[in-house]
């Protein structure tokens, strides 16, 4: 079976997944706004389908885990994900809203089998002596999606009205279906992971988490980096309305950090192993701390330049981070780590949003500033963490 399924194939699969959950968010706000007239009701179903992935990662993880054919059970994932925007889309107007919002709440349960549990069936597709490489390829296809998601979403509602671009992002979602369904089986993991309970599971995975140094490391690293992503997103509608002329072209900023992102992860990907993983995902925090302190200066061509020095940090930070998880994560709870990763990253960018929104109205400079400290932050806490737990017993391999 993993001789048929080709790289290639999964990497087509997850860019369409990928493309579809980046237009799934904005799309939905902007069929909000359009449908309610209220910015609050917009970003409430935005916030309502990312918020639920913090308790849906790490149970759709257990379960892929458990799962002979892991790619079925993605995929049934990708359908209710896919079915879920569209039940969303239907209630909009036709039934009260917090009903509408409870939908999307449930959809947003089944988000992280576009991210970290496609990731974790990687393995699966590619020996191990070209897993570097393709981590990095994979992980330019987050990249990719961040880039063509939004743009997707703003040709699509402005041909065809906001509520086309809804049923574009499930129809995208819906199409990698096949390569998610065709993903190569494999054993169940050892010492009888079937005959644990999914309780079981959870906490098992979670012990790995925290008693692999490197791992818990990357992943702490990784949720603070994003909650500094999170603040600079917060900032961006004012800077673009006060340094470029527009709160629309904030957003452009983004896609030019997923371009650097992209070209900085390809490079990567020529030369997996240029240096230790670990030491990316510190100095792509680093990296991305000076970008937002560049971004500080309220000026339009350093603007510009610290969204493209932000995806240089951010893309291979990305790929180093799969690398550490596949390198550190037990066979039999690499899903469940790998979505519980994702979970908690989405997690991390929601309450650096949230934490910066009253701040950035006032000050947009002050918030990338403290964007940046929260940067270094998470590159010192990465530096510390085995000093800091040096006195903790000898690492264990826990199985469940």
């Amino acid at each position: 079976m993993t001789k048929r399924y080709s790289l290639p194939g999964y990497l087509a699969g997850a860019v369409a997944a990928r493309v579809g959950d980046e237009m799934a968010g904005p799309a939905l706000m902007l069929t909000g706004f359009a449908l309610t007239g209220s910015s609050g009701d917009a970003a409430s179903l935005l916030a309502a389908i990312t918020v639920s992935a913090a308790v849906g990662g790490p149970l759709l993880g257990a379960l892929l885990d458990r799962a002979g054919r892991p790619g079925r059970l993605l995929a049934a994932a990708l359908l209710l994900y896919a079915v879920g925007l569209g039940a969303t889309l239907l209630g909009l107007g036709r039934l009260p809203f917090p009903l509408t919002l409870l939908i999307a709440v449930l959809t947003g349960l089944w988000g992280p089998a576009l991210s970290g549990g496609w990731t974790a069936q990687l393995p699966g597709v590619v020996p191990g002596d070209r897993l570097p490489r393709a981590n990095a390829l994979d992980a330019m296809t987050f990249s990719a999606a961040s880039l063509a998601g939004p743009a997707l979403v703003g040709v699509v509602a402005e041909t065809a009205g906001a509520p086309a671009a809804v049923v574009a992002a499930a129809a995208l979602v819906a199409t990698a279906l096949p390569a998610a369904w065709l993903l190569p089986s494999r054993p169940v993991g050892p010492r009888g992971v079937r005959g644990t309970s999914v309780r079981e599971d959870l906490a098992a995975g979670l012990r790995v988490i925290v008693d692999r140094r490197p791992l818990l490391g990357a992943t702490l690293a990784s949720v603070v980096t994003c909650a500094a992503q999170g603040m600079l997103a917060a900032s961006l509608p004012l800077l673009g309305e006060r340094v470029l002329g527009g709160a629309g072209r904030g957003a452009l900023l983004l896609s030019c950090a997923a371009v650097s992102a992209m070209a900085a992860t390809a490079v990567l990907a020529r030369f997996p192993r240029v240096t230790a993983p670990d030491v990316i995902v510190r100095a792509g925090a680093l990296v991305q701390a000076g970008a937002l302190l560049l971004a500080a200066s309220g000026r339009p061509v350093p603007l510009v330049a610290a969204a493209l020095l932000l995806g240089i940090g951010e893309g291979p930070q990305l790929a180093a981070l799969f690398t550490v998880r596949h390198r550190e994560s037990p066979e039999h709870l690499r899903g469940q780590i790998f979505t519980t990763g994702a979970s908690l990253k989405i997690t991390g960018f929601a309450v650096g949003a949230a934490l910066a929104g009253p701040v950035a109205t006032r000050s947009p400079t002050g918030t990338l500033v403290l964007a940046a400290g929260v940067a270094v932050a998470a590159a010192l806490v990465h530096l510390l963490l085995p000093a800091a737990t040096a006195r903790r017993p000898a690492d264990r391999v826990t199985s469940g």
